[in-house]
């Protein structure tokens, strides 16, 4: 398994998958940006790519990966905290060797790439 998804996580990302048309599937990933060189992508998707994506079953939820996208995710847990404030997902990527503040930006030992906003 590439990465996992708490409980807690895994309640909230069904309930949102209701308001979903079609197969929806998460997908989970990297892109570039955040003022740490990369941020983390979350979302749902329709449509797969099967030379360049992998899909798998984590706590009964389809999510699709980038190939590429794996060894830097690899190990990750995503997880969803409710507080006084809202609640919102946290993600803990044993691969980022620097995280900003703002905790959706970080950068990876093989890959930092492009500062931005944060």
């Amino acid at each position: 398994m590439s990465i996992s998804i708490t409980d807690s996580a895994g309640e909230q990302i069904k309930e949102m998958m209701k308001d979903e048309e079609g197969n929806a599937r998460l997908r989970f990933g990297i892109k570039g940006g955040g003022c740490s060189g990369l941020s983390y992508a979350l979302g749902f998707e329709n449509e797969i790519n099967e030379e360049l994506d992998k899909v798998e079953e984590i706590n009964g939820i389809p999510v699709v990966m980038n190939n590429q996208d794996i060894p830097i995710i690899e190990g990750t847990t995503i997880d969803f905290k409710q507080n006084m404030m809202g609640g919102g997902f946290s993600i803990d990527n044993p691969n980022a060797i620097v995280s900003c503040g703002c905790g959706s930006s970080f950068r990876a030992k093989d890959r930092a790439g492009t500062p931005g906003d944060c």
